[in-house]
C-alpha cells in the first residue's frame, strides 16, 4: 500500500515513538541504559544545567529534580554555608524587616547548608515553578504554612518529617536556633531523585541584551539588618554581595557571588500570622506584574516581570517586550518590596 507524504511522515513518527517505547521497556527490565542499543541517542541528557545554562563540573547533568533549602539571614546566622553550590537563590522579606533565602540546588552538591530555618507562604508560591516534585528542606513553620506545603505537592523533606529527620544536625559550636544544618546529599537520599528534571525557569544568553546600561553597584535596603549591596567584580565577571556592616562571606571565607542579580519589585500582603515577638508575617505577592532590573556583566536592563497565575512561570521582559537573557551561571533573585527603591551606581 502506498503512503502519501503525510502518511510517510506519520508512519516515521510512529516508528520513532515505538522505538523509544521499546527501548524504555528494555531499560525498565534491565536497569542499564548502556545495554539498550541506541537508547542514549534517543534520550540524551541536557548538555547544560537547566537552572544555570552552564556545563556541570562533572561533565554530566544529574537526573534529579530541584532541591530548595530555606536558609536564615539574621546577623546571628552569618556566615552561612553551602550557598556557593546553589543554582538559584531568592531573597525574600519576612517578619521584623529581616530576610531569608530560598536556596535552590540541582546541578551541584553542598556537604553543609544552613542555618536552616522555617518556611513561609512565599516559598510555596515560588517553588512549584521549578517542578511540583521539587524537594523542600526547612525547619518547620506555622501550621497554615505547613498545610500549604502539603497541598502544594512539593516533596516535603523538612526536619520534622520521619524520612528526613536524620538529614539534619545541630552544630554545637553555634547558638540555637541558628545551628541547624543539612546537606544536599542527605536530603536527596531522604526525598529521592525520581521526580525528573526541573523546569527551565530562567532564560540565558551569552550576549548582553540591547539597551543595557552601565552599572557597577546596586543597593537594596531591605531593613537595618539587611542593607544589601551588590558590586560588580570586572576581573571575575561576578557580582559580589556585602552589607552596610561589611563583606557577606560564607563559612569558607569566600564572598557570596552571583553571575546575575535580578531585582523583582513586588507587592507585600499580611498573612495574619504573628511571631513570638509580635511581628506580623508578610507574604510576597508572586503573581501579577511589576518593575524589574536585571544586572549582568556590569550592566543593568530595566524591564517588567509578569506571572499571570501561580501555574505560570515568571518572565522578565525589557521595554520592547523581549525576554531578558541572563548570563549563564548562578542567579540571585531579590524580591524587593515596592516601598523600597534600588540605588544604582554607574
Amino acid at each position: 500500500m502506498a503512503f502519501s507524504r503525510r502518511g510517510r511522515i506519520a508512519a516515521g513518527i510512529g516508528a520513532g515513538i515505538a522505538a523509544v517505547a521499546a527501548a524504555v521497556g528494555i531499560l525498565a527490565l534491565t536497569g542499564n541504559a548502556d545495554k539498550v542499543p541506541g537508547l542514549n541517542t534517543l534520550i540524551k541528557p541536557p548538555a547544560t544545567c537547566p537552572l544555570t545554562g552552564v556545563q556541570p563540573h562533572s561533565g554530566r547533568v544529574p537526573d534529579r529534580p530541584a532541591l530548595a533549602i530555606k536558609v536564615e539571614n539574621l546577623p546571628e546566622a552569618r556566615p552561612q554555608a553551602g550557598l556557593q553550590a546553589a543554582d538559584v537563590i531568592y531573597e525574600e522579606p519576612v517578619e521584623g524587616g529581616i530576610t531569608r533565602f530560598i536556596v535552590i540546588f540541582q546541578c551541584h552538591d553542598a556537604k553543609r547548608v544552613g542555618p536552616v530555618r522555617s518556611a513561609r507562604f512565599t516559598d510555596v508560591d515560588i517553588l512549584p515553578q521549578f517542578g511540583t516534585q521539587t524537594l523542600f528542606g526547612f525547619a518547620g513553620g506555622a501550621a497554615p504554612v505547613e498545610q500549604r506545603v502539603q497541598e502544594s505537592g512539593l516533596n516535603d523533606v523538612n526536619y520534622q518529617q520521619p524520612k528526613a529527620e536524620h538529614a539534619y544536625v545541630r552544630d554545637p559550636n553555634r547558638v540555637e536556633p541558628h545551628n541547624l544544618y543539612t546537606s544536599t546529599g542527605a536530603l536527596y537520599r531522604a526525598g529521592g531523585t525520581s521526580g525528573g528534571m526541573p523546569t527551565k525557569v530562567l532564560t540565558f544568553s551569552d550576549g548582553v541584551p540591547d539597551g543595557a546600561k552601565r552599572a557597577s553597584k546596586v543597593q537594596l535596603d531591605f531593613s537595618g539588618s539587611a542593607d544589601v549591596f551588590w558590586t560588580f567584580d570586572h576581573r571575575n565577571g561576578l557580582w559580589v554581595r556585602s552589607y552596610d556592616t561589611g563583606p557577606a562571606n560564607l563559612e569558607n571565607g569566600h564572598p557570596i557571588t552571583a553571575r546575575n542579580v535580578v531585582v523583582q519589585t513586588v507587592k507585600i500582603r499580611e498573612t495574619g500570622i504573628v511571631d513570638a515577638a509580635g511581628n506580623t508575617s508578610p507574604e510576597v505577592v508572586a503573581t501579577g506584574t511589576g518593575p524589574c532590573m536585571v544586572f549582568r556583566n556590569g550592566r543593568v536592563v530595566h524591564g517588567t516581570w509578569s506571572r499571570p497565575t501561580l501555574g505560570d512561570l515568571t518572565v522578565y521582559r525589557d521595554a520592547h517586550g523581549h525576554t531578558i537573557g541572563l548570563a549563564p551561571g548562578a542567579t540571585w533573585i531579590e524580591l524587593l518590596p515596592n516601598d523600597k527603591t534600588p540605588v544604582i551606581t554607574k
